[in-house]
């Protein structure tokens, strides 16, 4: 008798229809807002369980399965997240993750024009955590650079749709640094939105992620759909 709970069928297809890779060693994953990738105060199942219960399920493991998670995505953003299946594929992707040898490119809807077309946004962010929100302030002991390129890539009716490059990653990093140039992303009252996402989540989504394979260390490139709430956007 398996140690995870039984998926239901509606449940265990969705999840499997939204693994965009997996192999021996990792699944890269398209999350839907709302899903939270590690356990929080809520108490709210974290994806990372989920896909352990959906792996012990479809493959007849009764015993642990192993779901290793080297970054996590906000729970009000979509898009593709990255896990572990075996602890030496989670350690050498954490260790890339720090050398900065995982690319991640994001796309996020604002209500504003930005000044420019593209540009390169440095800003120095404190985190304030009894409200989990960063602000952009002076260079100081406490305050960490932020680093980021938009793209202005696409305009619909009402919105702007921006390509975000990170250089950094700080706490709602994108969030802070857009709104801070007047552009806060659709949906985000935190960060100065008029109004909320019917879905309660933010119009930012983690489109695409490039790096070397841990272990088989070929190119893996994956790209996520653009959610269907995001109307008048091309995929």
């Amino acid at each position: 008798m398996s140690i995870y709970r039984s998926l239901s069928e509606r449940e265990f297809e969705d999840i499997r229809q939204r693994i965009l890779l997996e192999d021996n060693h990792i699944i890269v994953f398209n999350k839907k807002v709302g899903e939270i990738v590690q356990g929080d105060k809520t108490g709210d199942e974290p994806l990372g369980e989920t896909l352990k219960a959906f792996v012990a399920q479809r493959d007849g493991k009764p015993g642990q399965v192993f779901m290793g998670v080297p970054h996590r995505l906000d729970r009000p953003v979509a898009g593709v997240v990255l896990f572990a299946k075996t602890s030496k594929a989670l350690e050498r992707l954490n260790a890339m993750l720090r050398d900065g040898e995982i690319h991640k490119t994001y796309w996020a809807l604002t209500g504003s024009r930005p000044p420019k077309d593209s540009d390169t946004l440095t800003d120095y962010l404190v985190r304030n955590e009894k409200q989990n929100k960063s602000y952009i302030t002076g260079k100081s002991a406490s305050a960490k650079e932020a680093r980021l390129k938009y793209t202005l890539i696409q305009t619909t009716e009402r919105y702007f749709l921006l390509e975000v490059e990170l250089f950094t990653g700080r706490h709602h990093q994108i969030r802070c640094q857009l709104a801070g140039m007047g552009c806060p992303i659709k949906g985000d009252l935190k960060y100065g939105a008029p109004r909320s996402n019917p879905d309660g989540g933010i119009s930012l989504l983690a489109r695409r992620i490039q790096f070397v394979h841990p272990v088989k260390k070929t190119q893996v490139d994956i790209t996520a759909p653009v959610p269907s709430s995001w109307k008048g956007v091309s995929d």
